[in-house]
């Protein structure tokens, strides 16, 4: 059974570049840049393990947050929720990451921060251009 992510979200994860991201209990939020990698349903970001949510992401890995753009008119309106588990990369996957991660944002080639991999376990996007409340939802296999 084929679990691809539906093209339409994937075409609006590839067009923005900062997700939020919430992680903890209680929660805290960061907004961070993200490449999207739809082959393997993940994101990948880059973002200091001593900060206070990269201590909250490394004692509860179950993250959420949410992806958008900017717009005044509410029938215009587009943007994903997600949730998923976090973990800090290490080796090839890190280099990997960082690779398509630079390609992505050259300004971080000379930044020393780690890796960090989103595994996508839900998204669900709201698309006003579709008609107002439209929503697409995807579930990865193992939920």
């Amino acid at each position: 059974m084929d679990n691809s992510i539906p093209a339409a979200i994937c075409r609006y994860l590839k067009k923005q570049h900062v997700l939020s991201l919430c992680a903890g209990t209680p929660p805290w939020c960061a907004n961070c840049f993200y490449v999207f990698n739809e082959q393997q349903q993940v994101f990948w970001l880059m973002s200091d393990a001593a900060t206070r949510h990269g201590m909250l992401m490394q004692a509860q890995p179950l993250v959420a947050g949410t992806i958008n753009g900017q717009t005044r008119s509410p029938m215009l309106i587009k943007g994903v929720q997600y949730q998923g588990v976090i973990v800090r990369l290490a080796g090839e996957q890190a280099s990997r990451a960082r690779s398509a991660y630079i390609r992505r944002f050259p300004i971080a080639a000379s930044a020393q921060a780690p890796l960090w991999e989103i595994a996508i376990r839900e998204l669900k996007m709201t698309d006003n251009t579709l008609g107002f409340g439209s929503k697409l939802r995807w579930q990865h296999e193992s939920v």
